[in-house]
């Protein structure tokens, strides 16, 4: 490499670390010359990393963002580029490529934590003048899921799952459908739920209380007498800050799916559950009790969730 005289040379494993070094090397070349601002030093890839150290290990999903980020890291063509040297037709032809092997969901998530990332090197970090991310058109999500859960569905999974009524779990996969029927109960996500300890249930006035969710809030969550029963039955023989569920997300993903897989050829998501829970709790409760039971803090996205039929409609206008 040379730069106004300057010649350089080392050797990396990949082509992206070599580009990510050059660029850098020639940028400071640059700016102790005088002829580049020293804030326009940084590369996607050491902006991914300060990101991942600075600002993923504040939030609840660290492990997602850093997962993706060092995906970003090992596969983006541009890495190692200079931030302001980046433009939206390279953010572009990326979403395109990523459209033909992922669903368009999964995209606007990536393309969310890209510009996350330019938006903080500009706003923060000031080592770039504008967001790329931001002139791209983000691919559209389609219409949402509105999978319901019939009760024959329930009755499948849970017998499947061999729980038994009134009966305390033994096995993890008892406490699995204890965790289901609890979501159809609650309107809670699965993470939620087998994040519960005893400390956090109020048996007498009847909630629970999930001291961290997926919008980083805390919020109380109340329980019909169903999900009191459930709950009562996952804290038999526990106490103090003992967790409810000895079960854990990854393993109960696996055996939630494994399951629906053995029982039906289209068979619901665990997080069709919250869908199905809502659709309910909409019956019962005013639509603003009901943001505040599911944790959602604008009606526009509470409506994703509310899936009820023209029949139950028809039912409800008597």
């Amino acid at each position: 490499m040379a730069k106004l005289g300057v010649r350089d040379s080392a050797t990396f494993p990949t082509k992206a670390a070599a580009v990510a070094w050059a660029t850098a090397r020639e940028a400071q070349i640059l700016a102790e010359s005088g002829q580049q601002s020293t804030a326009a030093t940084m590369t996607l890839s050491e902006a991914f990393q300060r990101y991942k150290r600075e600002v993923s290990t504040t939030k609840e999903g660290v492990r997602w963002e850093q997962i993706r980020l060092e995906r970003f890291d090992r596969t983006l063509e541009w890495v190692g580029e200079l931030l302001d040297n980046i433009t939206s037709e390279q953010v572009a032809k990326w979403r395109d490529q990523r459209l033909e092997t992922v669903k368009p969901s999964t995209v606007r998530r990536e393309m969310t934590l890209l510009s996350s990332v330019f938006e903080i090197a500009r706003r923060e970090w000031r080592t770039c003048k504008a967001n790329p991310v931001r002139d791209a058109r983000r691919p559209s999500n389609g219409p949402g899921r509105d999978r319901r859960i019939s009760p024959g569905e329930v009755l499948a999974i849970t017998t499947r799952l061999g729980f038994v009524e009134g009966v305390a779990p033994v096995k993890l996969q008892h406490e699995l459908a204890v965790a289901f029927l609890i979501a159809l109960e609650t309107a809670m996500r699965q993470g939620e739920i087998l994040g519960i300890t005893v400390a956090d249930v109020n048996m007498p006035e009847r909630w629970v209380r999930l001291p961290k969710t997926k919008n980083g809030s805390s919020r109380n969550v109340p329980l019909s007498s169903r999900a009191t029963e459930l709950v009562g039955l996952m804290m038999e023989g526990k106490g103090g800050r003992d967790p409810l569920f000895r079960l854990k997300s990854a393993s109960a993903d696996t055996m939630y799916r494994k399951v629906r897989d053995e029982l039906f050829a289209d068979g619901p998501n665990f997080h069709d559950t919250r869908h199905e829970a809502i659709t309910r709790l909409a019956r019962k409760v005013e639509v603003l009790d009901l943001a505040r039971i599911t944790g959602h803090k604008d009606l526009k996205s509470l409506m994703v969730y509310y899936n009820a039929t023209a029949s139950e409609l028809a039912k409800l206008l008597g």
